[in-house]
């Protein structure tokens, strides 16, 4: 398929198949995003896979406590959850950050986690991103270091066949702005 089409058919799955997701796919889509660019190539990303079963259970029971449970409860039936970390201390890029305001670590983990969830759509993964967990517990639980940040999780597994690709479309054009009202030309007033 092409780029475009992987753009429309990719979507935010929070519901999986009980099967589980072999690691050759996994270690494609991590190598997807190994490829994605990075400030001043820091490339502060780390990932770290988790696909037993019992240790994902126990991700989701830490990740969904108080607060952070109603949202996130589809965590307990997932095979397998990618845990992104980002390492804060790459100092060039930290440097740069600092002088204009942007946290580009952030960023960094923005564009490499895309191209790991395109890639898992291109192999017929869903995905989901989640980013309002319990990172102290999950950072506990996987031993993952202080000067990391982790700032996002992925849902990664078969998506059910509840999921029908014609409606997944459908839904994406309804629920996105029109490109009439996201593009501007020279001048933020002028369209």
């Amino acid at each position: 398929m092409n780029f475009y089409e992987l753009c429309l058919k990719r979507f935010s799955c929070r519901k999986f198949k009980d099967h589980k997701v072999e690691r050759e796919k996994i270690l494609k889509c991590i190598d997807a995003a190994r490829l994605s660019p990075s400030a001043c190539n820091s490339q502060p990303w780390r990932f770290i896979v988790v696909d037993d079963e019992k240790l994902v259970k126990k991700i989701a029971e830490v990740a969904t406590q108080g607060i952070y449970g109603v949202i996130n409860k589809f965590l307990f039936e997932v095979p397998c959850i990618i845990v992104v970390a980002a390492d804060k201390e790459k100092f060039i890029a930290r440097l740069g950050g600092r002088i204009v305001g942007t946290q580009y670590y952030l960023i960094d983990i923005g564009i490499a986690s895309e191209h790991l969830v395109l890639q898992a759509q291109e192999l017929g993964l869903g995905t989901c991103y989640i980013g309002y967990f319990n990172e102290k517990g999950i950072k506990k639980i996987l031993n993952i270091p202080e000067n990391f940040k982790v700032p996002l999780l992925i849902a990664i597994g078969y998506p059910d066949n509840i999921y029908k690709e014609e409606d997944i479309i459908k839904i994406k054009f309804k629920a996105r702005k029109k490109l009439s009202e996201i593009v501007y030309f020279n001048n933020f007033k002028n369209k």
